[in-house]
């Protein structure tokens, strides 16, 4: 196939999405690299409805693929918050490590043992304005009490993952890769386009 764009500009994003789909497409390009200035407004209930709005809106201002995904953290003790709000769970305008520390001030008197979540990952194929096909991925963890780890992005140093003794945070990005719940969402949309 020959090119794809991601329906986003976050690096992090952009990074594992390109060496997931090496191979696939021969040009992987962000938003910014293909020099498209679109806001679709993510206004759905679900992390799948973001990510079809995303894609089918996208789409049908190019004359190729476009991907689109919503991911967030969903925690078991905060009913699933912060869910869709992820991004913005500390509210607009504020960084990664506001909405860290918002989890950790929201979590401090849920007891060990009881601070399990699970990071969701939407996926979306589009093309002229139609979805072509969809895939979710999941991890499973438990919410640290404090960052551990410099890597990864948004969560990750508060998502400790039991089988790696690790959080996202300190796993190489190699092994992030393998694991996260993009990387399952994103390999299974592989195998369904490489069929």
């Amino acid at each position: 196939m020959n090119k794809l764009i991601i329906a986003t500009n976050n690096q992090g994003k952009v990074r594992e999405i390109k060496s997931i789909f090496a191979g696939v497409y021969e040009d992987v390009q962000s938003l910014k690299d293909a020099g498209i200035v679109a806001d679709v407004e993510e206004d759905g209930k679900t992390f799948l409805e973001n990510a079809r709005k995303k894609a089918v809106e996208i789409s049908k201002l190019v004359d190729c693929d476009v991907l689109a995904d919503d991911s967030g953290l969903c925690v078991d003790a905060l009913d699933g918050a912060p869910g869709i709000y992820s991004a913005r769970y500390a509210g607009d305008g504020h960084c990664d490590e506001d909405n860290n520390a918002k989890l950790v001030a929201d979590m401090a008197a849920v007891p060990d043992g009881q601070r399990g979540g699970k990071f969701v990952c939407a996926m979306v194929l589009a093309r002229e304005g139609r979805e072509v096909t969809h895939t979710i991925g999941e991890v499973h963890g438990e919410i640290l009490r404090a960052p551990a780890g410099a890597g990864g992005f948004g969560y990750d140093p508060l998502f400790f993952v039991k089988e790696y003794g690790k959080t996202f945070g300190e796993l190489p990005a190699d092994v992030k890769n393998k694991i996260s719940h993009r990387s399952r969402a994103l390999a299974e949309l592989k195998a369904i386009l490489t069929k």
